[in-house]
């Protein structure tokens, strides 16, 4: 399927790795042009690297800090003078400290805000201008089924991340029919933070192989399985698509089917 694609320019933020990285390659591979950011530059060089090597259009890896408003402003600009204008914007962020609710103090709470919600806000509006005048203005969030059902030990990610839905699914309707926004709820995937979560968990004696952590993780899942990054990046790929022209205000789960709701 031709997702028509080719050509445009799509922001991917926190995309040095993980599934913005993932979502970034999905997207270089249909031919758009993806600018790619994050905060530690040696990864980010490499995860640029990745995607010139095997991507049709240009690739720009900016350093950058989401939850720094001048930051995301720069990024925004870096994206318009490489490329001239945005025509996708897929926003993803990093994890948030673990723990429950006695765990956490005041501190981690705001700076979870910051992390998971502000860090989209600053994008969004940076690059609504620039959104507004394409043919084709398209937001992907990136966040977490535990939006939809808590994570155990996670109470920042269950309760903060709810904001960027909230956000979404109101632009969604503010900003149509110019821009279409949608919601992408990933389950586990097997990235480079599970396979090492694996590997600390084999280490204390948790597990007697990889195989038996990526079982683990796989419990309660209808597939029998956690994701392959590559595919959630293509479903990521397919809302900015012209095949995906009238989908607008869409949570949509990727995670094999664990949601029960």
């Amino acid at each position: 399927m031709d997702l028509g694609v080719d050509g445009d320019t799509a922001l991917v933020t926190a995309s040095s790795s993980g599934l913005g990285f993932a979502s970034a390659a999905a997207l270089a591979a249909e031919g758009a042009n993806v600018v790619i950011c994050g905060r530690t530059p040696g990864r980010l060089d490499d995860a640029a690297a990745d995607l010139d090597a095997d991507s049709e259009g240009g690739v720009l890896a900016v350093e950058t800090d989401l939850t720094d408003r001048a930051d995301v402003e720069a990024l925004v600009a870096a994206t318009v003078d490489e490329f001239g204008g945005i025509d996708h914007l897929v926003t993803s962020a990093g994890g948030v400290p673990p723990g429950g609710f006695g765990d956490v103090d005041d501190e981690a709470w705001y700076g979870a805000y910051d992390t998971l919600v502000m860090s989209a806000v600053y994008t969004l509006r940076a690059a609504r201008p620039h959104l507004e005048a394409s043919d084709a203005g398209t937001v992907t969030a990136i966040t977490s089924t535990s939006v939809a059902e808590p994570i155990e030990n996670l109470i920042l990610s269950n309760a903060v991340r709810r904001g960027v839905v909230g956000l979404i699914k109101s632009v969604a309707r503010q900003w149509a029919p110019e821009i279409r926004a949608n919601v992408v709820l990933p389950g586990a995937h097997e990235t480079a933070r599970i396979e090492e979560l694996i590997e600390d968990s084999i280490e204390r004696g948790e597990y007697d192989s990889y195989e038996a952590g990526l079982d683990d993780w796989a419990d309660g899942v209808p597939m029998e399985r956690i994701g392959d990054p590559e595919s959630f990046g293509r479903v990521v790929a397919f809302l900015a698509s012209e095949p995906a022209g009238f989908v607008n205000g869409a949570t949509i789960p990727v995670d094999g089917g664990r949601l029960r709701g």
